[in-house]
């Protein structure tokens, strides 16, 4: 008998993932000629610098493992689709190159396969109720049955990103920074807890081969896990996904607001599990960078004896687009110390955070920062970086302009920062480049 969610363990290729969606029915409601979209998570990509992909990016394997199980259930024109955010918003060579690298127009060639970038294609209004509407790819919208291909991960900001939080992926960028509002109840997790319910016929796999704690980047530390679940039903694959990843789906805020739309516990009782376990495979992964006591410093920089600074921490409000800076500047903060204490600083991001009257230079970062508190009267030297994304040039100046001696080259050759993070992996035959690969036949 077919159960809701199944959990298989990887073991050899086609053959795990056929199990899996096997077990669980995945494909059930699949008729034959439906046009179908996948997809998968692509978080982030360069062409600059060699990426660490495990945990951060779904694996090719699993991709073509579902192409094909599609075909032979009869599926009609199968699309690949993914908006990957890059530090250039009209950057659209990084999703080619990211397409091309990871095998995908070999599926093209092979399969027939539809390989798109979301941000190239149109977007249509999709209204989600409670007064939100969001641009959604219409490549999503027009498919008639929906695979998300989400990888096992935790998240800084939503604890998890999994089937439901892969969706973001088909949302156009204004409608991205419209779900980092700064409305602290229709915040990041109330947008992710309804972005399914504008899906037709829908599924997930969630690709489990690697898992990433303090995800979603390359940041994170990456676990040979060897995990699949698949199932019908999203939410209940991301409650048991949640359990596999040694945490409490009653913790996670947008599972729990899913689980009260839908009448049941954002507990893993909710899902009846076939297959492996959940109890013998859970492994706990972290989610959360640590800070210092009043969240002012990152627990590094105090280590390190950094003084007269503050750097609070990044909220809900904190689009990718700043997200993706904050390691650069704190990377940048650690070279720069000297054990002089700074004149007072403070380094303001997101659409919530306020200054402190009591420091003596206020660096507002971003666009949404300096719209917040450019005419905030207790802020004494304010020190604008504009942008959105910021720009790095002017984030240099407005460090240097407040005593922070940091190095522009670290700002220069960010797109080569990927390549500090490969040296964890290297020589672990585990993390093998083999399930990002798709060979020609």
């Amino acid at each position: 008998m077919k159960k809701d969610v199944s959990v298989v363990y990887y073991r050899s290729a086609q053959e795990s993932v056929a199990e899996a969606i096997n077990l669980s029915g995945t494909f059930d409601k699949l008729s034959r000629g439906d046009n179908v979209f996948i997809k998968p998570n692509i978080v982030y990509w360069s062409r600059e610098a060699q990426v660490p992909p495990w945990g951060m990016i779904t694996t090719s394997r699993v991709v073509e493992d579902v192409v094909r199980e599609l075909k032979d259930r009869g599926a009609g024109q199968i699309t690949i689709g993914e908006g990957i955010i890059t530090f250039d918003p009209k950057d659209r060579e990084t999703s080619a190159h990211a397409y091309e690298s990871l095998g995908y127009n070999e599926l093209s060639k092979r399969f027939g396969v539809k390989i798109v970038n979301t941000f190239e294609r149109a977007f249509r209004r999709k209204r989600l109720g409670d007064d939100v509407t969001l641009n959604f790819s219409v490549d999503l919208l027009d498919a008639d049955f929906v695979v998300s291909l989400p990888v096992l991960k935790t998240h800084t900001q939503t604890v998890v990103s999994l089937s439901q939080k892969n969706l973001k992926g088909c949302i156009d960028i204004n409608s991205r920074k419209r779900c980092h509002s700064d409305d602290r109840h229709k915040n990041l997790d109330f947008h992710v807890s309804m972005l399914a319910d504008v899906l037709p016929k829908s599924c997930t796999l969630i690709d489990g081969i690697y898992t990433l704690e303090r995800g979603p980047t390359y940041i994170g530390k990456a676990l040979r896990s060897n995990l699949l679940i698949a199932s019908e039903d999203m939410l209940l694959a991301d409650i048991v996904g949640t359990a596999l990843l040694g945490i409490d789906p009653g913790e996670v805020p947008h599972l729990v607001m899913a689980c009260e739309k839908r009448g049941i516990a954002s507990s893993i009782e909710s899902a009846d599990v076939v297959g492996e376990p959940v109890e013998m495979w859970a492994r706990p992964h972290k989610w959360d960078f640590p800070y210092n006591k009043d969240n002012s410093l990152p627990v590094y920089l105090e280590y390190m004896g950094v003084k007269g600074l503050s750097f609070p921490k990044y909220d809900h409000s904190l689009c990718t687009y700043c997200s993706g800076i904050i390691g650069i500047i704190q990377y940048a903060i650690s070279k720069a110390w000297k054990k002089t204490p700074y004149d007072g600083v403070e380094i303001l991001t997101g659409k919530i955070c306020r200054p402190n009257p009591e420091m003596n230079h206020t660096l507002l970062v971003g666009k949404c920062q300096i719209k917040l508190n450019k005419d905030n009267k207790q802020i004494r030297n304010s020190i604008p970086v504009p942008g959105c994304p910021p720009r790095l040039d002017k984030l240099v100046d407005g460090l240097r302009e407040a005593g922070i001696d940091v190095d522009p080259d670290i700002f220069k050759d960010h797109e080569l920062a990927p390549e500090l993070f490969m040296k964890r992996y290297l020589n672990r035959p585990e993390f093998s480049w083999d399930f990002y690969k798709i060979e020609p036949e």
